[in-house]
C-alpha cells in the first residue's frame, strides 16, 4: 500500500464546473445557436443543463459539505453582455452573489472568465479571428469587474485555449460543407491562436489594472504526446501549435491551469486513436490516469517557474468505483510529480456535476449525479471519498486500478 501523503497548507482542493454545461437555457450564446443548427457534433441540446443557474446554492452547499475547500465556476460572457456594449446588471449581480457564496460556505472561488461559450453577436461577427476581438474581450472583463474585484484570488483568462483553435476549423469545415474524420489531428486555426493569445495578454492587463491582487493564469488541455520509436519529430510538430504554444504564453503568468485525462500516442503519420483492446471511457478515450503526472512535468518543463494548478481531472464513466480508482492513481502520479520537485499548488476535479459534455449528456464525469428531470443532485461514493481529503489533508487512497502503462 502507498503510504499517506499530505497536502502542503494551502493547497487548493476543489472540483469544477463551466457555466453553459450547468445552468442551462443560455439562448443568447454561439453554442446554443451550434446546438440549434443541424450538424453532426450535436446529439441533443443542452436545454435546461443542471440548472445551476438557480440551483447554484444547493451545489455549492454539497462541495462544502463534502469537504472540498475550493470551487471552479466561470462566468457566462453571454448573460453579461447580451448585445454589443450592452451590459446587464443583474447578469453580473448574479455572479457576485456566487463568489459571496462561495465564501459564506467556505469555498474559495476560482473565477473562469471565458469557459468555451461566447456571445451570438461576438460569433456573428468573425469570433475570435475577428480584428478587435480582444479589445471586445477586455471590455466585457472591464464590466465583469464587480464579480471579480473583491473576494477573488484567483481568475483565469481562458479555459483550454488550445481547443477553441481546434473548434474554429471544424466550425469553419462545417460550415463550407467539408467533411472532419472522427479521428484525426485537426489543425488549429491560426488566425485563432494569435488572437487568443492577444486576448489572454490583454485580459491579464485589464484583470490587474482594476485588481492587482488578482492571480491570473489559464488553463492549457494537456494531451500527453507519447510517440512511438522513430516519430519523436512527429510528436514535436503535432504538439507545439496545439499546446506548447499555449504553455509558453504562459511564462510570465501568476499560475498556469493543467487539464489531463488521457494520453495521445503518436506515430509517424500523426496521433493515432486508442487502440480497442485498451479499456476506454465514456468519451472513447483510453484509461490512463496517470497522464496527470505526465502533464505537471511537460507544463512545468515549458513553464518552468510558473505555479501550477491542476483546473481539471477526471473520467467519463458510469462506473464509480472506476472513478474513484482513476483518481487514485492520477493523484498518485501528482504526488510523484510534486515529490519530484514540480510545483503544484491545487487539484479541481471536474466535474462536479454530471452535466453537458458539448453535445450530449451521456459522458458522465460527475462527483454528483443530477436527475435530468428533477434536477435532484444525490453525491456519488466518489464525492465523499475525494472531498474528506478537504478536511484530512491527505490524499485518498484506493486500490491499485487495472494495468495503466
Amino acid at each position: 500500500m502507498t503510504p499517506a501523503r499530505h497536502l502542503p497548507d494551502g493547497f487548493l482542493w476543489g472540483a469544477s464546473t463551466a457555466a453553459h454545461q450547468i445552468e442551462g437555457n443560455n439562448t443568447n450564446s454561439d453554442w446554443w445557436l451550434f446546438e440549434h443548427t443541424e450538424n453532426p457534433y450535436i446529439k441533443e441540446p443542452s436545454g435546461d443543463a443542471c440548472d445551476s443557474y438557480h440551483r447554484w446554492p444547493e451545489d455549492m452547499d454539497l462541495l462544502a459539505e463534502l469537504g472540498f475547500t475550493d470551487y471552479r465556476f466561470s462566468i457566462e460572457w453571454a448573460r453579461i453582455e447580451p448585445a454589443p456594449g450592452e451590459f446587464s446588471q443583474a447578469a453580473i449581480a448574479h455572479y457576485r452573489r456566487m463568489v459571496e457564496g462561495a465564501h459564506e460556505r467556505g469555498l474559495r472561488p476560482l473565477v473562469t472568465l471565458h469557459h468555451f461559450t461566447a456571445p451570438r453577436w461576438f460569433m456573428e461577427r468573425g469570433g475570435w479571428a475577428s480584428a478587435g476581438s480582444d479589445e471586445l474581450f477586455a471590455r466585457y472583463l472591464t464590466a465583469a469587474a464587480p464579480v471579480y474585484a473583491t473576494d477573488v484570488t484567483y481568475a483565469c483568462t481562458i479555459n483550454e485555449p488550445n481547443m477553441l483553435t481546434s473548434m474554429a476549423t471544424l466550425q469553419k469545415a462545417h460550415l463550407a460543407g467539408s467533411q472532419i474524420p472522427t479521428f484525426g489531428p485537426t489543425v488549429p486555426d491560426g488566425a485563432t491562436t494569435e488572437a487568443l493569445l492577444r486576448a489572454h495578454g490583454r485580459a491579464v492587463e485589464t484583470v490587474k489594472s482594476i485588481a492587482p491582487h488578482v492571480r491570473c493564469g489559464w488553463s492549457i488541455a494537456n494531451q500527453v504526446y507519447q510517440p512511438l520509436p522513430g516519430a519523436e519529430d512527429v510528436a514535436a510538430a503535432v504538439r507545439y501549435p496545439r499546446e506548447d504554444v499555449f504553455l509558453e504564453a504562459a511564462r510570465g503568468d501568476d499560475w498556469l491551469g493543467v487539464q489531463s485525462y488521457t494520453r495521445t500516442r503518436v506515430g509517424h503519420d500523426g496521433p493515432l486513436p486508442a487502440p480497442p483492446e485498451v479499456e476506454h471511457t465514456l468519451m472513447g478515450w483510453e484509461y490512463y490516469p496517470r497522464a496527470l503526472g505526465e502533464a505537471l512535468r511537460h507544463s512545468a518543463a515549458v513553464a518552468p517557474g510558473v505555479p501550477l494548478i491542476v483546473t481539471e481531472n477526471g473520467i467519463a464513466t458510469a462506473d464509480d468505483t472506476r472513478r474513484i480508482h482513476y483518481t487514485a492513481d492520477a493523484l498518485d502520479s501528482l504526488a510523484d510529480a510534486m515529490d519530484d520537485g514540480v510545483d503544484v499548488r491545487g487539484y479541481f476535479h471536474w466535474s462536479a456535476l454530471d452535466n453537458y459534455e458539448w453535445g450530449r449528456y451521456t459522458p458522465t464525469f460527475g462527483l454528483i449525479a443530477v436527475d435530468r428531470e428533477t434536477f435532484a443532485r444525490t453525491p456519488k461514493a466518489s464525492a465523499a471519498w475525494l472531498g474528506a481529503t478537504g478536511r484530512t489533508r491527505t490524499l485518498p487512497l484506493a486500490p491499485r486500478s487495472k494495468q495503466t502503462t
